[in-house]
Formats: structure tokens, C-alpha cells, sequence
């Protein structure tokens, strides 16, 4: 059996946690020379109405100008050297618009950059990267931003 990865899906909020997940995911695209797919999920602000009682909450069109401009510098042209990179956003709930993409767009494989909360947090918000776990189309690898890596630095020869 060999393992074959055309299309390789990394979700980013633009957290640290997505970061070292953005680590693997280039280095997977490279490998099996795949197309690494970035996605954005816009939240739709309805729920931090109350936030916003004393200012302007902005518009859709500035969540989205945002979204795209983060996107295009979330990866350098030196990192991105030899990996062929596709960008887009999305407004809804993380979970359920990551699964939809990765279904939509023949993923691969998903690289997802988690935030290791406490179980209290967990247990109050569940886990946005459990849910994509449970209902994604392929398999997940996670990327806690602490312990074990499996990334290791290349040393010169000689």
C-alpha cells in the first residue's frame, strides 16, 4: 500500500498554534508534491454583538478584506518554494465549513494546528478540532504546539 496526498487542507485562525501546524503541512505538500489548500473560516460576529455595544461592529466586507490579506502573507515565497499553494475564506462555524471544504475539495489530508485548552474550556466550548476529527472525509493529523515533534532540523553533512 502506498500512500498517496494530492490534496492537503490546512485550516488557520492564524493562532501559534496554526503556525506549527503551517510547518507540517509544507512539509508534507512538498514531499508528495500536493497542493496545499489554505482555508480561513470567518465567524460571523452575531455572537460578539454585545462586544460592540460602544463601537461599530465592521463590516462583512472588512472581516473578508482581512481574512484575504493574512492569507496571502500567512506563508512566504521562500517557504512556499516548490509547493503549489491555494487560498480561500469562508464565513460560518470553523468545524462545519472545514469538513465541507475538505468533502467539496477532494482533500487529502487535513493539518490541523490545535490549542491544547484545559478540560474545563473543553467541556465548555467542545473542540472545534474534535468535531472536524469526528465528521472530516480524511484523515486528521493534529499539531499540539507543545510536546513531542516529529520536525527535525536538518544538519549540514561534513
Amino acid at each position: 500500500m502506498m500512500i498517496e496526498l494530492q490534496n492537503i487542507l490546512l485550516p488557520i485562525d492564524f493562532s501559534a498554534p496554526s503556525e506549527k501546524a503551517t510547518d507540517y503541512a509544507l512539509t508534507l505538500a512538498r514531499k508528495f508534491n500536493a497542493t496545499l489548500h489554505l482555508l480561513h473560516v470567518i465567524e460571523d460576529p452575531v455572537v460578539y454583538i454585545p462586544m460592540y455595544e460602544s463601537y461599530p461592529v465592521p463590516s462583512r466586507q472588512q472581516f473578508e478584506t482581512y481574512a484575504q490579506t493574512r492569507l496571502d502573507n500567512w506563508i512566504t515565497a521562500e517557504q512556499a518554494e516548490g509547493v503549489k499553494l491555494e487560498v480561500s475564506w469562508r464565513h460560518g462555524r470553523p468545524d462545519v465549513e472545514i469538513v465541507e471544504f475538505a468533502d467539496d475539495s477532494g482533500i487529502d489530508l487535513i493539518v490541523l494546528g490545535t490549542h491544547g485548552r484545559g478540560l474545563a474550556a473543553h467541556l465548555l466550548l467542545g473542540s472545534v478540532a474534535e468535531k472536524i476529527v469526528r465528521k472530516a472525509p480524511c484523515p486528521v493529523l493534529t499539531v499540539h504546539p507543545k510536546g513531542k515533534q516529529f520536525v527535525h532540523e536538518e544538519r549540514p553533512v561534513g
